[in-house]
C-alpha cells in the first residue's frame, strides 16, 4: 500500500526522475518536443538541493507518495507565491506549487492521496482557501482539479518554457483555481497510511 510522508534530502533524485517523467508524460503536446527531451533529472535534483526543498524551515512543503517501487509522486504546498514568486508570499491564501505523480502510476489513486494530505496539512497551519496554477491546455490536471473542489478563478498568467538559453521563451497560458480547504478536502479524503 502507497505511504505519504515528509521529503528527506535523500529523496532529491527520486523526485527529480517523477517530476521529468510527469512533464515528459503530460505535458506532450503542450511543451514544445525538444524541450521535453531535454530534460535532465540530475538538473533538477540539484536545484532541489540547491533550493533546500527538504529544509524544515523554508515556508514550502514537500510530501512523497512512496510504494513498492520507491517515490511515485509528490506535493509541494505553502503560502501563495504573488507573481507566482517564492519571495512574495500572501499568507491569507494556502497553494499547492506542485503536484505531479509517475505517468506509470496514473490511476492508482496517489494524486487524491497527495491532494487530501496537502489539504489537510495547508488546514492545519490556518489556512481556509486554496489558490493553485494549471497550464489552461492541462485538461487532465484540469479535470482532477475540478472533481477535487477547485474551480478556475478568472485569474490568468503566462507561463515561459526556455528551449535553450539563447531562444525565445514559448508562453504557455495558465488558469488559476481556487476553492475551500473543507470542501477540497473531504473531496480529497484517501485510506492511504499518511506518515507526518
Amino acid at each position: 500500500m502507497p505511504t505519504i510522508r515528509p521529503e528527506t534530502p535523500d529523496d532529491a533524485e527520486a523526485i527529480a526522475r517523477v517530476h521529468v517523467r510527469a512533464w515528459q508524460g503530460g505535458y506532450a503536446g503542450l511543451i514544445p518536443a525538444e524541450v521535453l527531451s531535454r530534460l535532465n533529472p540530475a538538473a533538477w535534483a540539484q536545484r532541489r538541493r540547491d533550493m533546500g526543498t527538504a529544509d524544515p524551515e523554508q515556508p514550502f512543503t514537500t510530501l512523497v507518495a512512496t510504494d513498492d517501487a520507491g517515490i511515485a509522486g509528490f506535493v509541494t504546498f505553502g503560502p501563495y507565491r504573488v507573481d507566482q514568486n517564492r519571495d512574495d508570499l500572501d499568507e491569507r491564501y494556502g497553494e499547492i506549487v506542485s503536484m505531479y505523480v509517475d505517468p506509470g502510476a496514473w490511476g492508482r489513486g496517489l494524486g487524491t492521496a497527495l491532494m487530501g494530505a496537502a489539504c489537510t496539512a495547508l488546514t492545519a497551519r490556518g489556512w481556509s482557501e486554496l489558490r493553485l496554477w494549471v497550464l489552461a491546455g492541462n485538461v487532465r490536471a484540469r479535470r482532477f482539479y475540478e472533481r477535487a473542489g477547485l474551480a478556475v478563478d478568472g485569474e490568468q498568467s503566462t507561463y515561459e518554457v526556455r528551449w535553450t538559453s539563447e531562444a525565445t521563451p514559448v508562453g504557455l497560458p495558465e488558469l488559476r483555481y481556487c476553492g475551500s480547504l473543507d470542501r477540497i478536502g473531504s473531496a480529497s479524503s484517501s485510506a492511504m497510511l499518511i506518515q507526518m
